[in-house]
């Protein structure tokens, strides 16, 4: 499978996305005890950093002013704008006064600040509309307003920490998802072998490399495939040989039955017996073989059907009734496929009698359901017997199991719905065996449409 397919299955995995939400949780949690602790631990530093810097230029400014020659004090008052920021006004009743910034560092900065200026130690953060970091104080009996730029006293405000905690946030998780998928790419590899290899494909081996555990699950996966399909190969051998050597004497007890000096109900009987014979044989061989992938190719199944269909209306006591959709194609074997609707097709004419005549009808339809990637072609065989109790349905599927009742007084080996299910697991499609409202069984078996 692609790289591609492989990221895009992991977006959709549930492992993927627990494993994303703690570790964005657990990030979370960090971030916020950082950011908590980072407050709590910067703010003294902080507060006496920013007082000593109102006491340090309100001091130097005062002590300017106070012992300068008079006629320089203009020229003084322009350098402290020009080369320093600081702006000096004289203190009026009528000034507009706003309070001082509202934050958790400003009254501790105002405690500091008091102690060495004053008491009556004003602070604002606008006068008379002009917004900055304002504090006042006298020469002599003259008080003074003394704005400092905001950006010379100002930490980090509540945006900026927030600004900054959602990039490192984001980045943690785009980290966090990328250990995730890291984390789950060896389990998503191996559930897509594993699927594939449920479906009948032999999957490519998985790397033998990384954490001990993974190396260890993925060997042993690759050790299993291996001896599975060896297992299969060796059945299939076995079961041909079997089925060669016991076709063998039944050739020949046909070639002596017809030469025997016999009545013909006792030919008829035997030749029934070893026909029956030949055809357990035959399922045997059908459940044993291997449906390959790499045998897949692009299949006309409505003219399969059709074909298939035309095939089953010379038996006399069949009767066919088609609703095949034109152009209905999937990947799959050709030769398996045909093997299930004839299979279906005999298992109907054995079971499905009609109640009241000699005569199995049989309905085979094809059709389409859903749309683009979604779409699949549904096929579906039904007759018009008496079905089979609901309970019993499971049974049915099971290898060498025949019913007793409605459905079991035919002769056979019980695996002609058994090699029904193993061909259509293998081609990745869905089996469904249900009764038919009105009578009889209906199977229904929906595949990917291309």
């Amino acid at each position: 499978m692609s790289r591609f397919s492989l990221r895009l299955a992991s977006l959709k995995s549930g492992l993927f996305w627990r494993t994303f939400f703690l570790l964005g949780a657990l990030t979370t949690l960090s971030m916020t005890a950082w950011v908590g602790m980072i407050s709590v631990v910067q703010h003294e530093p902080q507060v006496q950093q920013i007082s000593s810097q109102v006491i340090s230029v309100v001091t130097i400014t005062q002590a300017a002013l106070t012992h300068s020659a008079p006629e320089l004090r203009r020229e003084l008052l322009f350098d402290l704008v020009a080369n320093e920021g600081i702006r000096v006004f004289t203190l009026e009743d009528d000034d507009k006064v706003e309070p001082p910034p509202a934050n958790a560092l400003m009254p501790d900065i105002e405690k500091l600040v008091r102690a060495k200026l004053g008491p009556d130690t004003r602070f604002s953060s606008k006068v008379n509309g002009t917004p900055g970091f304002w504090v006042s104080f006298k020469i002599d009996d003259d008080a003074y307003w003394l704005m400092l730029e905001r950006e010379r006293i100002r930490g980090l405000t509540g945006i900026q920490w927030l600004g900054w905690a959602s990039v490192v946030s984001v980045v943690s998780l785009i980290g966090a998802a990328f250990i995730s998928s890291l984390i789950n790419l060896p389990l998503r590899r191996l559930t897509q072998a594993t699927r594939a290899f449920a479906q009948g494909r032999r999957p490519a081996p998985l790397p033998e490399k990384g954490p001990a555990e993974i190396m260890e699950a993925n060997r042993s996966f690759n050790q299993m495939v291996v001896q599975l399909q060896q297992v299969e190969s060796d059945r299939a051998v076995i079961l041909a040989g079997i089925s060669h050597d016991l076709r063998t004497p039944l050739a020949r007890m046909q070639l002596e039955v017809e030469m025997a000096d016999l009545s013909k109900e006792a030919r008829e009987g035997m030749q029934s017996d070893i026909g029956q014979m030949d055809d357990i044989i035959g399922q045997f061989l059908d459940y044993a073989k291997p449906t390959e992938a790499s045998s897949f190719t692009n299949i006309d199944l409505s003219a399969l059907l059709e074909e298939t269909a035309h095939e089953a209306e010379r038996l006399p006591d069949v009767r066919i009734h088609t609703e095949i959709t034109a152009d209905a194609h999937a990947m799959g074997n050709a030769t398996d496929l045909k093997r299930v609707i004839n299979n279906l097709i005999e298992n109907a004419r054995r079971y499905g009698k009609t109640p009241g005549s000699d005569v199995t009808e049989i309905d085979i339809r094809c059709s389409f359901k859903g749309s683009h990637a979604a779409r699949r072609v549904v096929i579906e065989v039904q007759d018009h017997g008496t079905g089979v109790p609901d309970e019993q349905i499971e049974q049915l599927l099971k290898p060498f199991t025949r019913l007793d009742a409605a459905r079991g007084q035919a002769n056979g080996a019980g695996l002609g719905l058994a090699i029904v299910e193993r061909v259509i697991q293998r081609h990745g499609a869905e089996l469904q065996v249900r009764n038919r409202e009105g009578g009889g069984l209906q199977v229904q078996i929906s595949m990917k449409a291309v």
